[in-house]
């Protein structure tokens, strides 16, 4: 399985290795870009069933040339094959463009340049430097034995932005759920978001402009500069930096109001872990927020920022309002669990190596 140390990929890929670890699947995590923090490197220690290997390829998105990320798959097809892998789990669809792996490949959307300007930018000429990115997605999509999308809105955007004739497998994205105590209460007077800040799909210019709005404190989390150069200044918001996972459950077991502005968000795991923890949810009305928290979170127009500031203060100011959304959102939270995440991923393992093995069967 592929990751990067740098983006929500990497708790993914250790949430799910430790799922199959509990049906017997060991997992040689195979880490591209930026080499893991010792905090990072001893999470992925301590669950059962995993290897780590720092391959110090570059990550297909910041790569400068297609010949780099080609190059980066044909390492990680020789990998395969020195430790005789019967899967290879790629989380970057653009690995399996032009490599001949030696076992049944499943390649995960978590995003794409494609869907993304569709979503953020929404017309105009692509750039240059996004053609040939998008162009070896292709590829790696057509390469690819099954494609897997955590949600049922971005795959049909997937299928939509690639011309395929069938969608993506929906299997959604799980996070293991940590002691908490119940709701009870209204939560702490302050508004909270999380991500990658210099994202321009994550809309935090919109939250920005709407924290000079209202009196009520709006904190951000995350990096505000990215590793492709992208970058954020905050003006009004109170950024606090990347936290670690200690410290992100401790801000949200305070149970403030979780928003995130969003135009582009194909899951949203720090959605996830705001609900678990029994934060109110305030997101941006788009089809994945829709589909996966419809009843349990109120929604507002990305592109407003009167309305963004409006609807935390509403929330924000009604005890009974907020007590209602973080039980809502914890109850829905419950749906999305690493369970269910490993279970969806090995069903499609599983139906992969029967078929390989049929095929051994009758060439034999």
């Amino acid at each position: 399985m592929t990751a990067d140390a740098v983006g929500g990929v990497w708790q993914y890929a250790l949430d799910l290795a430790g799922g199959l670890g509990a049906h017997g699947v060991r997992t040689t995590l195979a880490v591209l870009g930026p080499a893991p923090s010792e905090g990072q490197r001893a999470d992925a220690r301590a669950v059962p069933g995993l290897s780590l290997v720092e391959t110090g390829l570059p990550l297909d998105w910041t790569a400068e040339r297609a010949g780099e990320v080609q190059a980066a798959g044909a390492a990680l097809g020789a990998l395969a094959h020195d430790i005789r892998a019967d899967i290879v789990h790629l989380n970057g669809v653009a690995l399996a463009a032009g490599v001949q792996y030696p076992a049944p490949v499943v390649s995960v959307c978590h995003s794409c340049l494609a869907t993304w300007w569709e979503a953020v930018r929404g017309d105009g000429a692509v750039p240059l430097d996004f053609v040939w990115r998008i162009r070896l997605a292709a590829q790696g999509l057509a390469s690819s034995d099954a494609i897997l999308a955590p949600t049922t809105a971005f795959a049909q955007a997937t299928a939509r932005a690639y011309g395929m004739a069938t969608p993506p497998i929906v299997v959604r994205n799980g996070r293991r759920a940590v002691a908490s105590p119940p709701v009870d209460g209204p939560g702490a007077p302050f508004a909270f978001t999380a991500g990658r800040l210099w994202d321009e799909g994550k809309n935090v210019a919109v939250l920005d402009r709407a924290a000079g709005l209202t009196d009520l404190p709006i904190l951000a989390a995350g990096p505000a500069t990215g590793p492709n150069g992208a970058r954020i200044e905050l003006r009004r918001l109170e950024g606090v930096g990347a936290l670690g996972e200690a410290e992100m459950r401790r801000r949200l077991s305070e149970r403030p109001v979780f928003v995130s502005t969003a135009r582009y968000e194909p899951f949203g795991l720090a959605v996830l872990e705001a609900a678990q923890a029994g934060c109110p949810l305030v997101l941006s009305d788009i089809p994945t927020f829709v589909e996966l928290w419809g009843g349990a979170a109120e929604f507002v127009d990305p592109r407003d920022e009167r309305a963004v500031a409006a609807t935390l203060e509403r929330v924000a100011g009604d005890a009974a309002l907020r007590a209602k959304l973080s039980a809502a959102a914890r109850e829905r939270s419950r749906a999305y669990t690493v369970e269910a995440m490993a279970g969806g991923a090995l069903a499609v393992y599983r139906r992969l190596l029967a078929k390989t093995h049929s095929r051994r069967e009758a060439a034999a």
